[in-house]
């Protein structure tokens, strides 16, 4: 009887203990995807580098290969434009979107973002030359204030001249004679000479009255000159102040090359700048390069990597941030792999090997 028991309860127990495993084997074959993922991705270094031979690198393609071994998942990398990712993701085409995807109220409405990654702003950036170009001498010479100097200016050579003629006419016909066209223009040209230091000696006054006028001139000229001097640097430094961009709010005096679909050029059409879109910042940076721009607003890490690696000694970036914004990996609507990306992502940016990505694509400029 207690044999016939103790059989019953090890069959028991044995079925239960099976049936729990069973039960523990099915869900975790359920997390196992049916499918092979499609990875929506555009070319945006540092976050998505393309090799001449096809293959992807950077700080989102390298982040996003760690999440999906702890998510065990298949995938496949397809290759888009900005605006061809956004509509693929907006209309379920693919899967996940990774590149560098700014959180925006618009794009909330037409997918879904994880946990950001990556806080970052928009930057600037201007040719190693920026401050200062002929066109902007030009512009000082042709300034107001310089023009009513130059009018002073004259009428004073045309007084003096005048009054030099008047005293010099009879007694000294052979340098300040004839009629009154051309004695004064004999006497403006001694007047010029005079307040110039350079002094040809060509023409003389020789009467009381015309070396009194020279007298006064003399020390007269050194004034004028010297105001003249000071009307010209003052005019040529505000305008190279002028020209110099050094934030966001210069950017309403040139015209601005930025990334088309991006959020740079949100920005520049909400605070209405004249700019040019391009396909990508390389172009736009190229466009700088080539003067056709006066500045290039673009995401800030984008521009330092690119000016380190193809622009290094043309372009500069400057040292502001502006519009902070943060990147997140973008899936469908009410897609059922975002919680799941949540959870493996998180842990992830807590673990060292993240700081490891971001040193090996940003060196010292990486931002958190």
């Amino acid at each position: 009887m207690r044999l016939r028991f103790f059989l019953i309860a090890v069959f028991f127990l044995t079925n239960v203990v099976g049936l729990a495993s069973a039960t523990e084997n099915i869900s975790t074959s359920s997390n196992i995807p049916t499918k092979t993922l499609t990875i929506g991705i555009k070319q945006i270094a540092p976050f998505v580098i393309k090799s001449p031979d096809g293959a992807f690198s950077g700080i989102s393609v390298d982040l996003w290969r760690e999440l999906a071994v702890d998510m065990n998942v298949n995938y496949e990398f397809v290759e888009y434009d900005l605006n061809g990712l956004i509509n693929a993701l907006s209309d379920g085409t693919v899967d996940v979107g990774i590149a560098a995807l700014s959180v925006t109220p618009t794009r909330e409405e037409k997918f879904d973002f994880s946990q950001p990654y990556y806080n970052t702003g928009l930057g600037i950036a201007v040719s190693m030359d920026n401050s200062y170009s002929s066109s902007t001498f030009l512009t000082s010479l042709l300034s107001w204030d310089v023009a009513k100097t130059i009018l002073y200016l004259t009428l004073a050579l045309l007084s003096v001249g005048f009054l030099v003629w008047t005293f010099e006419r009879t007694k000294n016909p052979n340098h300040f004679g004839g009629g009154i066209i051309k004695g004064v223009a004999s006497g403006f040209w001694w007047s010029a000479v005079s307040m110039t230091t350079i002094g040809y000696g060509d023409k003389y006054p020789i009467t009381l009255g015309g070396r009194l006028v020279a007298l006064f001139w003399m020390f007269t000229a050194i004034l004028m000159i010297s105001t003249f001097t000071a009307t010209m640097s003052s005019s040529i430094t505000v305008n190279k102040l002028q020209s110099t961009i050094n934030g966001p709010e210069d950017l309403a005096k040139i015209k601005v090359g930025t990334v088309k679909h991006s959020t740079s050029e949100n920005y520049l059409n909400k605070n209405n700048r004249n700019y040019v879109g391009y396909q990508t910042a390389s172009e736009s940076l190229e466009a700088l390069s080539e003067k056709k721009v006066g500045a290039v607003v673009y995401d800030i890490a984008t521009l330092q990597y690119l000016v380190n690696t193809e622009f290094n000694g043309t372009i500069r970036v400057l040292p502001v941030t502006f519009e902070k914004q943060n990147y997140a990996i973008a899936v469908p609507l009410n897609s059922s792999i975002r919680k799941q990306i949540n959870y493996v992502l998180l842990n992830k940016l807590s673990q060292p090997n993240w700081q490891s990505i971001l040193y090996r694509y940003l060196g010292d400029t990486e931002k958190m």
